[in-house]
């Protein structure tokens, strides 16, 4: 009975195990993906910038310089930065309605609508798996068993990531 007991231990303590790794590898998946989109939407609000004109424009590339840079220390910051930069920069509908006028620039406004929504859903991915990984690592079993071993508690991604306006909801190209 009592190596039934050990044995049965053994294979929950294995599966647990298995199961914090496989989600620790979620979460390094989804945040490659979450600064990937970002990147990308930077990019894009940086080749939008200089088509916008004074004084929103210079603004937007400043901010998109920043959210480019390979800092990890202010990122959310910074992207949240770039998010009210992209919102004043597209604030006024007019001027929206006149970049828009010119085929290439509306391409970029459609594609950095995209960007913004594929950065939004990213952004939920990976907190959806970091609160599951947080959920396992937090049992009583995965905590006296070091089961997690000496990998860095998942923390979840809170930035202002809205869809600016002028973007429209950049949904209907997201597969």
């Amino acid at each position: 009975m009592v190596v039934v007991l050990a044995l049965l231990a053994g294979w929950y303590l294995s599966f647990t195990a298995s199961r914090i790794d496989r989600l620790h590898h979620r979460v390094e998946s989804s945040r490659a993906s979450l600064e990937e989109q970002l990147a990308r939407r930077a990019g894009l609000a940086a080749e939008l910038a200089p088509r916008i004109g004074d004084p929103r424009g210079p603004a937007l590339a400043g901010a998109a310089s920043r959210a480019l840079a390979p800092s990890s220390d202010a990122a959310e910051l910074v992207q949240s930065q770039l998010t009210r930069a992209l919102a004043d920069a597209l604030a006024e509908p007019a001027d929206v309605a006149r970049l828009r006028a010119d085929t290439s620039t509306a391409r970029i406004l459609d594609d950095l609508g995209e960007a913004a929504a594929r950065s939004q859903m990213a952004r939920r991915f990976h907190n959806d798996a970091v609160a599951q990984t947080q959920r396992v690592r937090r049992k009583w079993v995965v905590r006296a068993a070091r089961l997690a071993g000496h990998a860095a508690f998942p923390q979840m991604v809170e930035l202002d990531d809205r869809m600016p306006p002028g973007l429209g909801d950049g949904a209907s190209r997201v597969p």
